[in-house]
């Protein structure tokens, strides 16, 4: 029976996600949707497709746990520290404003003030899964709106551990001595968490990873990855905070590691199934029975949930100056309820504050504003349509102009740091690959800002940003790793200016057949400069040597595309090699007897202009 339950598990949550996603993405109701009707289809309350024994949401959790990784990956620390006034500062309003409002609420329609001050502070709450997940679907994570939404869901991430402690002390009705010391106990372990994560993130996280990246051995370094999110999500409930702000902190202080874009690439995967999961369980966890037997009372909360919060985040939206295209995204992303609230209803019904039946309709409540969620998005982009359209170019004005497209170099080696520095002299950055550990050390010591990974890999190059990119820049050593990309660049990033180094004439070739036109052999240029030295030496003029090595450097490049056509005949490949090479030396021992002449003819001027006219 065992082995049946865990076979059908994952059969039931992939055909309900294969067969509800695709059809929400039909309907236009997005991919988030989809899961939420596929969980309540399989849950217990329709199909019972899935047992409620199930320990679904715990393991669906890590989705939103990785989800907030990726997001620190993103924000490196200095952008983060930037990033405090609006964390603190708007992150607050939105939290203790909506949490005011909606407790006044509470206390005008009759409930207690405690009662009142806990439902509006699991209200408050938004859903920082649903929320990125939507920006990541419509592209907002560099808008305005996207940061401001950041903001808020990280402050509301922080404040998960005094909103937890406060529901007991509110829950003992006078036993404040108790209550103070359980705070401070939270308190003092929260705050080691944080201190643990940062300075052993500073001090291992990188020579660890280092050492993993040694062994060249790529499952081992996904399963790396998956051990630092899942150890440090471990420690944060350890201590009672919550999972997706510890794997949150991990990923900022790896946000300017040399690691960032290979972390990306291997958990991305992982992230996505995770999150469907995770909205799949919100889904299962929606208690229909529950909101059959007081419709008016669910009904209620999630019109007071929906109606507080955006009367707070309308005069909120306005004084970020948030555009005006983008604020119906901010609003309705921050107007749902969240994950949080459901743990916040749990702990208040295990204090007796509130009834099983309450806990219930306050869980459906904050599900339906879930459901409802990209529905209410729909709307709001129909009705902001309309107005831009009537407001003409202010949405041009609103719009922030698209940051310009990275040069992405494939390699780090000696070729490739020539080309960078070079780059770099004239105010150009761009986004640097490599595979050796050790290299890329070296390189950052110097400044150097260089991603671990292998840009053979169709996924890595587009976290690196391939697909709006300008130039690629292959300078790797391995002649077929360079092909490979050359061909995922055309296949997959027609837009891609390819610039690549060949290490001889094969490779010349195949590159070109890849469809790159800017090659350039490695030891050419440096075998002439040789060369001209060597004529210098010989008694040739400078500039009469740079001429000869430029004349060879344009026959040989006619040569060479000259037998393109002749690749796989090996005799005619030959032939022809060996006709250019006699019809250059031909020319260049005419042109030397020309100028043979030239010099003797005036030697024989000179001669008899002085010796003087005859007597």
């Amino acid at each position: 029976m065992s082995h049946g339950h865990w076979l059908l598990l994952p059969l039931v949550f992939l055909a309900a996600a294969v067969l509800a996603v695709p059809l929400a993405r039909w309907l236009r109701l997005g991919a988030i949707l989809g899961y939420l009707v596929a969980g309540v289809l399989i849950g217990p309350e329709v199909l019972g497709l899935v047992p409620e024994s199930a320990a679904i949401p715990e393991v669906a959790e890590l989705g939103v746990v990785l989800m907030l990784f990726l997001v620190g990956l993103e924000l490196e620390p200095k952008r983060l520290w930037a990033m405090r006034r609006p964390i603190f500062g708007w992150g607050s309003a939105q939290l203790l404003g909506c949490a005011a409002v909606l407790t006044a609420v509470g206390i005008a329609t009759g409930h207690p003030w405690r009662l009142s001050l806990v439902v509006g502070l699991g209200l408050a709450m938004s859903s920082t899964a649903v929320s990125l997940a939507v920006m990541a679907e419509r592209n907002l994570g560099r808008t305005t709106a996207g940061e401001s939404i950041l903001s808020v869901a990280l402050l509301q991430d922080i404040a998960a551990i005094p909103v937890l402690a406060l529901v007991p002390v509110l829950a003992l009705s006078g036993a404040h001595d108790d209550g103070d010391g359980r705070t401070w106990l939270a308190a003092a372990k929260a705050v080691g968490a944080i201190v643990t994560i940062i300075f052993g993130g500073r001090l291992l996280l990188r020579p660890a990873l280092r050492w993993i990246a040694h062994s060249k051995t790529p499952e081992i370094f996904t399963a790396a990855a998956l051990l630092l999110v899942m150890g440090t999500a471990a420690l944060m409930q350890l201590v009672g905070l919550s999972m997706a702000l510890g794997a949150f902190l991990a990923g900022v202080l790896l946000a300017e590691s040399e690691y960032r874009r290979e972390l990306e690439t291997d958990l991305e995967p992982f992230k996505g199934l995770l999150l469907g999961l995770f909205f799949i369980a919100v889904g299962m966890g929606l208690d229909l029975h529950a909101v059959a037997a007081q419709p008016g009372f669910v009904a209620a909360v999630l019109a007071a949930l929906l109606v507080c919060k955006i009367f707070v985040l309308l005069p909120m939206a306005k004084a970020m100056k948030i555009p005006l295209v983008e604020r119906p995204a901010f609003i309705i992303l921050l107007a749902q309820g969240g994950e949080f609230g459901f743990v916040v209803f749990q702990l208040a019904q295990g204090e007796g504050m509130i009834s099983a039946a309450q806990n219930s309709a306050l869980v459906a409540a904050i599900a339906l504003s879930l459901a409802l969620t990209p529905l209410l998005l729909s709307g709001g982009d129909r009705l902001m349509s309309q107005k831009l359209a009537r407001l003409g170019e202010r949405k041009k004005r609103d719009e922030a102009p698209p940051p310009p497209a990275p040069i992405i170099i494939a390699g780090s080696g000696r070729y490739g740091q020539v080309i960078g520095r070079l780059l770099r002299a004239n105010g150009i950055e761009a986004t640097v690959l490599d595979q050796d550990a050790e290299a890329i050390e070296g390189l950052r010591k110097f400044g150097w800002t260089v991603h671990y990974g292998d840009a053979t890999r169709l996924d890595l190059l587009k976290s690196a940003g391939a697909a709006t990119a300008r130039i690629l820049v292959i300078a790797i050593d391995d002649i077929a790793q360079s092909v490979e990309i050359a061909e995922l660049a055309r296949e997959h990033f027609p837009q891609l200016g390819v610039v690549a180094r060949a290490r001889n004439v094969q490779h010349y070739y195949q590159l070109h057949a890849a469809g790159v036109r800017h090659i350039e052999r490695e030891t050419f240029d440096a075998a002439l400069m040789s060369a001209r030295s060597v004529l210098e030496l010989t008694g040739m003029e400078p500039h009469a040597a740079r001429r000869q090595a430029m004349r060879f450097r344009r026959h040989n490049i006619e040569v060479l595309n000259q037998m393109l056509p002749l690749q796989g005949d090996e005799n005619a490949l030959i032939a022809a090699a060996k006709l250019g090479r006699q019809q250059f030396e031909q020319q260049m021992a005419a042109e030397r007897d020309a100028e043979e002449q030239h010099r003797k003819a005036q030697r024989a001027g000179w001669e008899k202009q002085d010796a003087g006219p005859a007597p």
